[in-house]
């Protein structure tokens, strides 16, 4: 039986890994991935939750699946399903319906419908009970990334007043530091250079256990991953780069010189309402720090504009702030109220048009800014990990995550070389070999 699958991902890195895990696992069953022209007999629809939009692109994107696939299998799976199971049981043709605790479970439902056809899996016992979930177990040996994620933590408990994640994804729990390291030897092995670790909350990693993230850098930065070249951490909780968590982290000689942060405000009074553990002053305290022990470190961060209750002054803290840090990059969205979470019961909602009016100007500061942290590549060189090539040009990252072109006779994907920085364009680099 030549049965063929299709997976739909939204959302977060951390799906995007389970994703794969998953589709890994049901490959093993003999299933084969579904063609771009060609229908499939298997779905698999991993949604997100973070915003109410969120919520109504997943259940479109059910619907989507059923359309492009008539007659599929149709499994849900994925934080948005976490929240709500029943807006997606509702949807007629949905088959089964599985929880972030047991997201493997699509394995067992996939090999029952090989077995005997079986279709309904309205009685299939998927456990919801998030708050006391044990890290699930799965990995993955190959990505169609040039890096590869690995997924090491799960969960959050930091509650912000925004974040709808706790209750979609429960307390916070790591994969053990073995099996992480089991996991990237195996990629390495298949020829991977740079390793992503990501997590919900990766600062959290270890709470509860005998190890943490520097523990597991340090596992990494041995001979036994010589072919390991770079190791890069996902979004991190800025209240996490104290200097004498950096100064451990600094002592891998593997970490790329790049933290990304969740910063979400740069006006303490906004940050207080968000229910965020840091203010400013600590913010650009510990970065300062970094700059001194890391070479060449960049970094890049989310931020939302217009919070209930952001006053005009606020925004221009931010931006202040903003210019202060210079960023190399920013990720800048709009509010968007979530039910469930305090914050979409707070008074001050903002109207779309003031939303807007806020991005645009913290998006003019955040190009200044990033020009002037690009214009320092200039002139020097930098080993870039090449991930694409078209039209005669190659495209890859810095270990500081600054993105560079240079003209190439041939594909570099996934070599490392040394490129000489001679201009910038825009949000990128201009380099020769």
């Amino acid at each position: 039986m030549d049965l063929k699958i299709s997976v739909y991902t939204l959302g977060c890195k951390v799906n995007q890994y389970e994703s794969c895990a998953m589709f890994e696992a049901i490959e093993d069953l003999g299933v084969r991935f579904a063609a771009k022209d060609e229908t499939a007999d298997i779905c698999i629809i991993n949604t997100c939750t973070v915003t109410s939009e969120s919520d109504r692109k997943s259940r479109q994107t059910v619907r989507k699946a059923m359309s492009e696939n008539p007659g599929a299998l149709i499994i849900v799976t994925g934080c948005s399903s976490q929240i709500d199971p029943k807006s997606f049981w509702k949807i007629r043709g949905v088959n089964a319906v599985v929880s972030n605790v047991s997201k493997m479970d699509v394995c067992k439902i996939v090999s029952e419908f090989i077995k005997t056809g079986k279709r309904d899996f309205s009685d299939l016992v998927s456990d919801h009970d998030i708050e006391n979930a044990k890290f699930e177990k799965m990995s993955i040996t190959s990505s169609e990334r040039t890096r590869a994620y690995v997924k090491i933590e799960d969960g959050c408990e930091s509650k912000c007043a925004y974040c709808i994640i706790p209750k979609a994804r429960g307390k916070i729990r790591s994969k053990p530091v073995e099996e992480v390291l089991c996991e990237v030897k195996t990629l390495v092995d298949g020829g991977y250079k740079e390793i992503v670790l990501t997590g919900i909350e990766i600062s959290a990693y270890g709470k509860g256990e005998d190890f943490d993230l520097p523990t597991l850098l340090e596992r990494l930065d041995t001979p036994e991953f010589a072919a390991l070249e770079r190791i890069r951490l996902g979004s991190l909780d800025p209240s996490y780069l104290t200097p004498k968590t950096v100064d451990a982290l600094a002592k891998c000689k593997k970490l790329t010189h790049h933290f990304h942060l969740s910063l979400q405000s740069g006006c303490d009074r906004i940050l207080a309402l968000m229910r965020r553990r840091y203010n400013t002053k600590m913010v650009l305290d510990y970065t300062a720090h970094i700059r001194e022990v890391m070479s060449d470190v960049c970094f890049t961060a989310d931020v939302i504009v217009g919070f209930p209750g952001e006053t005009d002054e606020d925004v221009m803290q931010t931006k202040q702030f903003l210019e202060k840090i210079e960023l190399l990059h920013c990720h800048l969205f709009c509010y968007s109220r979530r039910p469930g979470t305090e914050a979409d019961k707070m008074k001050g909602q903002l109207d779309g048009a003031t939303k807007t009016k806020r991005l645009h100007l913290l998006s003019d500061v955040v190009e200044k800014t990033s020009n002037k942290v690009l214009s320092d590549f200039v002139g020097k060189e930098f080993d870039v990990l090449f991930e694409e090539y078209e039209n005669g040009v190659a495209t890859g990252h810095t270990a500081s995550f600054a993105k560079v072109c240079v003209k190439s006779d041939c594909d570099l994907h996934s070599r490392i070389l040394k490129v000489k920085i001679v201009s910038t364009d825009k949000d990128t680099l201009i380099g020769e070999l």
